[in-house]
């Protein structure tokens, strides 16, 4: 006899899920033209443009969606431990995709007029799973492979670290400039993204 799963709704993968797919229903927006709001969660970002080696995962209208970054913003003190205490999230989210549009904005071979996103405020206590699982069901490509987009300025005498392969790959970020070079070229980083994106088809 065949033994049937049972769906258990508070199970944390079920819980997550439904936050995730909350987030996935959410209107799209361009990055650029993004307003203040208020809160804490999860958002995905969303490429539509024309550098070469992203070719496969443009989005548009008739075609799937699938994020090139995901990620959240928690209140202050989240990282502590101090999760659904309710405390004021002020604008940390809003301010976070503001974060990433700078870094766009800086690169030389990016537009941000070419970026878009979703986002969903979120109580702080399902902020992790979310993410986990956008993060799980679409492998973003500057989640897994190109690594150092949410990356901020270490701070003055901590450039000791080799440069993201973020910005090895699109250039312009000042203090990332004063990190060590990466062995790997952005023609070889480029050639890796082709043949990654290649194999997820």
């Amino acid at each position: 006899m065949k033994k049937e799963t049972v769906y258990n709704p508070l199970d944390k993968t079920n819980l997550g899920a439904s936050v995730a797919q909350a987030m996935l229903a959410t209107d799209m927006f361009p990055l650029e033209q993004l307003a203040s709001f208020s809160g804490a969660g999860i958002y995905a970002i969303y490429y539509h443009g024309t550098f070469a080696p992203y070719k496969s995962i443009r989005s548009t209208k008739n075609a799937l969606e699938v994020p090139i970054y995901v990620g959240k913003a928690v209140p202050a003190g989240a990282r502590k431990g101090d999760v659904g205490l309710g405390r004021n999230a002020g604008t940390v989210l809003f301010k976070r995709l503001k974060e990433h549009a700078d870094s766009i904005r800086t690169a030389r071979n990016l537009k941000l007029a070419d970026f878009s996103c979703r986002y969903l405020v979120v109580d702080d206590i399902w902020i992790p799973l979310g993410e986990a699982l956008l993060i799980a069901t679409f492998s973003p490509l500057w989640n897994k492979l190109i690594d150092g987009f949410g990356n901020h300025d270490p701070g003055a005498g901590r450039h000791a670290g080799m440069r993201p392969r973020w910005d090895t790959l699109h250039p312009g970020r000042k203090w990332a400039l004063k990190l060590k070079d990466r062995t790997e070229t952005m023609e070889q980083i480029e050639r890796e993204v082709i043949a990654h994106l290649r194999t997820r088809k």
